[in-house]
């Protein structure tokens, strides 16, 4: 049977505690560190079990938007490597993260054992007085991501969208200067789905390099992916760095709205080219986004942001919140499947259910985030049919 939305790659298993301090070593207080497998912590299977049962592991990557959006309701399956050990076949983090998955009621069928490598995981610690926190990433069994082992499932789960988590942080995904990537995409879009990647954060403090103007080289892995994507929505900070390894860098005082439009229709006009299929390009930003598209006409519109409905609230975490943004974009998407290919669709408020997933789920405690309603319930909100989103308060999830 085939499912709405098939995300694939990064599989992650998120480790939060007070004491991990050797984040600060790797990667500074509230630095983003991508390592490798051989410099990974030597905690034992069990400590990351007893970690799990004391409630400090969280899904992560696309365990993020998954859950959010199988919670709306849809058929979602999720595709990644997990490390092999004495959990059911798995590593306890790989066992964590199916198990995870399952409960969710999300497809877990495309979950794959890898020989070697264990599961992708991330050690996150919060120092005193920083606003964000330090977050050491090993990729691990993500660094090997084949995409003719999964070109198979997506033939299996005939997939109405599929969506790639994310450009720049899998070895083998993006080999051959991320053409492989690309060729993926065009042959899912050949396949029937519609096309959407993102990137990650791909260096540790990016404000140095945004003011500097400076080039970040993994982002010139979008080159080849960026005209094979029927949509592509980047945070803020990273459409700078996009912005200075791409174009024509601008300076750290020029991020205005002026900047942001300038940025997505220099986007559009070098790789969204015109006419034959529906395009979505945006930039996320603290209070909402902004987006532009273009129509299979040809037609585009201008680039317009659309201001969050559902800023009410106090924020207990970002991390994970641009993951957040797209399920809710995804959702919308693949629930309006017929008028997003006809250009017919209302583009503001698939972005506006961006924002309003994006709130619940940097307002919850990492136990509650996946408390999402659903579809029919979730526009209503976003049209203002039924209370406001502040005021209410999502269920446990278990």
């Amino acid at each position: 049977m085939a499912v709405d939305v098939l995300l694939l790659n990064t599989a992650v298993v998120d480790f939060r505690r007070e004491d991990f301090y050797f984040t600060d070593d790797l990667v500074g207080e509230g630095g983003v560190a991508r390592c490798e497998t051989r410099d990974m912590p030597a905690f034992s299977q069990s400590k990351f079990q007893q970690w799990i049962d004391q409630g400090f592991a969280a899904p992560g990557g696309l365990g993020n938007a998954a859950p959010l959006i199988a919670a709306a309701g849809l058929k979602v399956a999720v595709g990644a490597n997990l490390g092999r050990g004495n959990a059911s076949g798995l590593d306890a983090q790989g066992n964590f993260f199916r198990n995870r998955m399952a409960a969710c009621g999300i497809d877990a069928s495309a979950l794959v054992s890898h020989a070697s490598l264990p599961t992708g995981t991330t050690f996150i610690h919060r120092s005193k007085g920083c606003d964000r926190p330090g977050i050491t990433y090993f990729p691990n069994a993500n660094d090997d991501f084949d995409f003719q082992i999964f070109a198979a499932y997506v033939e299996r789960l005939k997939p109405r969208v599929v969506y790639y988590l994310y450009s720049g942080l899998s070895k083998r995904g993006d080999a051959n200067e991320g053409k492989d990537l690309a060729e993926f995409m065009r042959w899912c879009r050949s396949r029937g789905a519609v096309a959407i990647a993102d990137s990650h954060t791909l260096t540790g403090k990016p404000q140095h390099l945004i003011d500097s103007a400076t080039p970040v080289a993994g982002y010139k892995l979008l080159e080849p992916l960026l005209p094979e994507l029927d949509i592509f929505f980047t945070s803020s900070d990273e459409a700078r760095l996009i912005q200075n390894t791409l174009f024509p860098p601008i300076q750290a005082t020029e991020a205005t709205d002026r900047s942001y439009s300038d940025f997505l229709s220099v986007l559009a006009d070098k790789y969204a080219g015109r006419g034959g299929r529906t395009r979505l390009l945006g930039v996320t930003v603290s209070d909402g986004a902004y987006e532009k598209h273009i129509l299979p006409s040809g037609d585009a519109s201008v680039p317009a942001k659309i201001t969050s409905k559902f800023m009410a609230g106090e924020v207990v975490d970002l991390v994970g919140a641009g993951d957040a943004f797209r399920a809710g974009l995804v959702t919308y998407v693949a629930r309006n499947l017929a008028a997003f290919r006809s250009g017919e669709m209302d583009f503001s408020e698939a972005v506006q259910m961006g924002n309003l997933f994006a709130s619940w789920y940097i307002k919850a405690p990492p136990g509650r985030r996946y408390a999402i309603e659903p579809y029919e319930q979730m526009i209503g909100r976003v049209r203002g049919e039924t209370m406001s989103e502040s005021k209410v308060k999502p269920a446990n999830f278990e």
